[in-house]
């Protein structure tokens, strides 16, 4: 079991401000708070070892180079990766799935297959290639109840598909998918696996060999890593297949002034100086994690879950969104209010109880347009998260509906509305 008090007190964030009482944090399915061992770890790098690794010969160079490669080793061993030059480092897992979305060669016709349930960045980038090169891009709805019909998968599947791209964890109401059963289903029908572990990896063990995925993406800003750190996991065959988004400065093995040779990868996808300080800090930040244990984080996050959940499951103007069941989202408690902008709750939690939760469609807004929601409330919890601060967050919730008068009951559409289909695209300049 995690001493989250004791815990708390490695994260500066978390420390009392102006003699008041220390902040609620609850969003951390969009960033986590960093330990003091990962603010240590970048001004390490500036300070002890400020070089550019591969490049040159010198003890800063040398030190930032093997502290570089080591961490690619960690990650792969924490991912369960088959190598560590399976492991890319780029800036997050957006740049991740854009890497192999516009890294493979596609074909007129190509068909990519995604729920109805992704996040912009596993969305957009597919809306892009079938508007460039001719890709189709079809959905597989999900059941709003959290389950997972791997038959109508099968369906999609039957009909060709080249690639599979889903999230593991949802950002939008913490429910999981089966993933190993997906890549098996996806193999046998020729189709490649891509899978969004931005709000996975975080909070449960992940073993990519005994997964079987193709491509694993990651934000390491959401697993109390710095900003701007983030990596792509794939088999090493699978990545060379990939043409780089960027080239340039240490992509390529040689040039002349008509030609060159790309890298072997992770190198080919690294273009530049890196974000080497960001890296090692992500890796103090992995380290971390580790010690805590996954199993425990995990455990925890069910608890806390399980706190919110029980103390607002008799409030009839809280609508839940996804699995009923804690265990089932245990990171994520989303929501709505009867009578209430998301915006304006999540102002008043934050102003008058020191509560920071998210509002809005969480760059998921296919899937609340479709059902014609403003938007949501979304508490997320981590490590740090104690009963001190659900028990906040219960408290200002019960106070707004309070305040706020009852408005006559309708049911929400939390199943697709019908649209009328778009207009086709005409030739020329719009007017």
């Amino acid at each position: 079991m995690i001493d989250v008090d004791r815990l708390r007190k490695d994260f500066p964030a978390l420390s009392p401000r102006h003699g008041g009482p220390p902040p609620v944090y609850l969003d951390s399915a969009c960033m986590s708070l960093v330990p003091q061992a990962v603010l240590e770890a970048l001004g390490e790098y500036y300070t002890d070892y400020p070089g550019c690794a591969g490049r040159s010969l010198h003890r800063f160079a040398e030190e930032v180079g093997h502290r570089y490669e080591s961490a690619r080793e960690s990650f792969a061993r924490f991912l369960g990766s088959p190598a560590p030059d399976g492991i890319v480092f780029l800036r997050n897992a957006t740049e991740a799935i854009n890497l192999v979305g516009q890294g493979l060669d596609w074909k007129p016709g190509d068909r990519v297959l995604v729920t109805d349930q992704e996040h912009n960045s596993n969305l957009v980038v597919w809306q892009r290639l079938a508007a460039e090169r001719g890709i189709q891009l079809t959905h597989l709805r999900l059941p709003s109840d959290g389950t997972f019909d791997g038959e109508a998968l099968d369906r999609e599947l039957d009909r060709g598909v080249r690639l599979v791209s889903f999230f593991q964890t949802s950002n939008l109401d913490g429910r999981s998918l089966p993933v190993r059963e997906i890549v098996e289903r996806a193999h046998r029908k020729g189709a490649e696996v891509l899978i969004d572990g931005c709000q996975a990896a975080p909070h449960q063990p992940v073993d990519l060999a005994r997964l079987g995925v193709d491509f694993y993406a990651l934000s390491l800003h959401k697993m109390l890593g710095p900003t701007g750190t983030g990596l792509l996991a794939g088999r090493p065959e699978r990545l060379s297949r990939l043409s780089p988004l960027v080239v340039g400065g240490e992509t390529v093995e040689w040039t002349t002034l008509t030609e060159h040779r790309l890298r072997p990868p992770p190198h080919r996808f690294e273009a530049g100086l890196q974000n080497y300080g960001g890296v090692l800090g992500a890796v103090a930040g992995l380290r971390y994690l580790q010690q805590v244990g996954l199993d425990e984080v995990e455990a925890h996050d069910r608890s806390v879950n399980a706190r919110a959940t029980k103390a607002l499951a008799d409030e009839p103007r809280v609508t839940l969104l996804g699995p009923p069941d804690p265990a089932h989202r245990p990171s994520i408690y989303s929501f709505t209010l009867d009578g209430v902008d998301p915006s304006d709750a999540a102002l008043f939690l934050d102003e008058g109880y020191r509560v920071m939760v998210r509002s809005g469609m969480h760059c998921v807004h296919s899937w609340y347009r479709e059902r014609s929601l403003p938007g949501s409330i979304r508490a997320s919890f981590y490590l740090y998260t104690s009963t001190t601060d659900i028990d906040a967050f219960v408290t200002g919730v019960t106070e707004l509906l309070g305040r706020i008068p009852p408005t006559e009951s309708r049911p929400r559409p939390l199943t697709p509305v019908s649209r009328p289909e778009p207009a086709p695209k005409t030739q020329g300049r719009a007017p």
